[in-house]
């Protein structure tokens, strides 16, 4: 069966959740959006592009920083309104400099920062 990304369960705006995880430890790194023309670029290129909502603009993951994503595998979730990109990250994946954007975390009911930036 073909892919189709006509075929996914994009949200009012015609977005769609995608969560970038890293391909060898497992961790996921960060979530961002994509539209259908970012997911068709995204399997063109093999790097990975987003739509950004603040500056209603695609956005390479790394464009500017060198902090690039490069696709090792794209998943779709069992309700077609998620994504998951296994993906090779160089450098850090947060714009706060840390590998990953969930850095943060709720214990005992106070936030605690769980990860330094690099």
């Amino acid at each position: 069966m073909r892919f189709d990304a006509a075929t996914l369960k994009y949200d009012a705006n015609g977005l769609i959740p995608a969560i970038a995880q890293d391909e060898t430890s497992g961790e996921v790194l960060m979530m961002a959006w994509m539209n259908a023309e970012a997911v068709r670029r995204t399997l063109a290129t093999g790097h990975v592009t987003y739509w950004s909502r603040s500056r209603q603009n695609y956005w390479v993951k790394g464009e500017i920083s060198g902090h690039v994503q490069e696709l090792v595998e794209l998943r779709v979730d069992c309700d077609r309104d998620t994504l998951l990109l296994v993906i090779r990250q160089t450098g850090p994946a947060c714009h706060t400099n840390r590998r990953s954007c969930f850095y943060t975390a709720v214990r005992a009911g106070a936030e605690v920062e769980i990860m330094a930036p690099l």
